[in-house]
């Protein structure tokens, strides 16, 4: 039989598994962490290229678990701006704060991992077991989950929750299937040096055949950016072969001069583009959060700030339980992670379909999209309110603008 004391069990300790039990702990709830990699991995992670845009709730939550406060100043890139462009049309779309000085910030992806880290490290409440597969979920029981080790150890708990990426192997164990959408394309990310500042400001160019995002990274220099570029998965995989002269080139020409002349300022890297919505958050005793739970297209800079949103829901909908894995309190957290994360993913994906769509009726159909959306101040300030997480526009205000 499983004791209510006994800790709820964590599958991966990414950011969204650290900072989940980080969350569970200042509830008063253990946890057991469970991750397949070393420990030397998790506490000193390797720069990947990625820079996580966080939203204003985004960074309320790390700050509200105290780990945003271990962030160092150069870490943290102010995005005041960003502009859209369509192609080679000289107009574009342009948001600011809509009265707050920014509309988020940057983080290198390595840097979150590494301040999720620490904030489990300092928690008594929470172990962690590096270097532990999980080979089998059993959620047959009332009573509470059996999770299975290679090796044969066993564990029992009262709520398993899974934080093993979009592609997880224990949302499967657990009879959970997922909405799986293949983009057939891949992001080249680098570091750029430009002649040009970038004055804060971020640039989300849809170019016929690809896309640029260019995102600044301020707390370094006024010169520096993260390219984010996006092709189809066999262009990309060809220019991974070109070397960085014949790169840059490419680069060079098609950034429209925006930025003035570029230099590479850091390796390439590599990644597919896949989404994914699982087809139910919770089971019996069993729970999702961050990719596992929804992995998004990163076009409208949703993910990270979601799997932030579902770890602050899951901890509140448990805070106080007698028993962590009661259905009641878990269901509650699968119904308002589902209506704060179904219109948003939805809304991503038909973004993404209408800008890689080349046909010439969508290419008009965007434009258009562009103009309408920068001569609208409401509909800017409502996507704006998405873009920042700082309050819904209610119709109420949209009417009386």
């Amino acid at each position: 039989m499983a004791h209510l004391q006994d800790p709820v069990l964590i599958i991966g300790a990414g950011p969204a598994g650290l900072s989940m039990a980080a969350a569970l702990a200042d509830a008063g709830v253990a946890t057991t962490v469970l991750e397949a990699a070393s420990e030397a991995e998790l506490a000193n992670p390797p720069e990947d290229g990625r820079e996580i845009a966080l939203s204003h709730r985004g960074m309320a939550v790390l700050q509200s678990l105290q780990a945003w406060q271990d962030l160092p100043p150069e870490a943290i890139s102010p995005l005041r701006q960003a502009r859209v462009f369509n192609g080679s049309a000289s107009n574009s779309l342009h948001f600011d704060g809509g009265g707050a000085e920014r509309l988020g910030s940057l983080v290198p992806n390595h840097w979150l991992r590494r301040i999720a880290w620490q904030g489990a490290q300092r928690r008594p409440l929470v172990q962690l077991r590096t270097e532990t597969r999980v080979t089998a979920l059993d959620l047959s029981a009332q009573d509470h989950a059996l999770v299975s080790l290679a090796g044969g150890e066993q564990f029992r708990a009262p709520l398993v929750i899974a934080a093993d990426s979009r592609f997880s192997a224990s949302r499967r164990q657990a009879g959970i299937g997922a909405e799986m959408r293949d983009f057939g394309r891949s992001v080249l990310l680098c570091r750029i040096e430009h002649e040009k500042p970038h004055q804060d400001q971020a640039l989300e160019c849809f170019h016929h055949g690809h896309t640029m995002a260019w995102l600044p990274l301020g707390a370094e220099s006024p010169r520096l950016s993260s390219l984010v570029l996006t092709l189809p998965t066999d262009q990309a995989e060809a220019q991974l072969r070109w070397n960085d002269e014949q790169w840059l080139a490419w680069v060079q020409q098609h950034s429209k001069d925006r930025l003035g002349t570029l230099r590479l300022a850091g390796p390439r890297h590599h990644y597919p583009l896949v989404a994914t919505y699982a087809h139910r958050f919770v089971a019996p005793r069993f729970a999702l959060i961050g990719d596992a739970a929804v992995g998004m297209h990163p076009v409208t800079a949703h993910g990270y700030n979601l799997g932030l949103y579902g770890i602050e829901t899951l901890a509140r909908c448990l805070k106080g339980a007698a028993d962590p894995g009661d259905a009641t309190r878990l269901a509650r957290y699968a119904d308002e992670h589902r209506r704060t994360s179904w219109p948003i993913y939805q809304g991503t994906n038909a973004v993404v379909r209408l800008f890689t769509d080349e046909r010439p009726p969508a290419r008009l159909l965007r434009q258009g999209v562009i103009a309408l959306a920068e001569r609208l101040p409401p509909l800017k300030s409502l996507i704006t309110a998405q873009l920042t997480a700082r309050g819904p526009v209610t119709l109420a205000s949209l009417s009386g603008r």
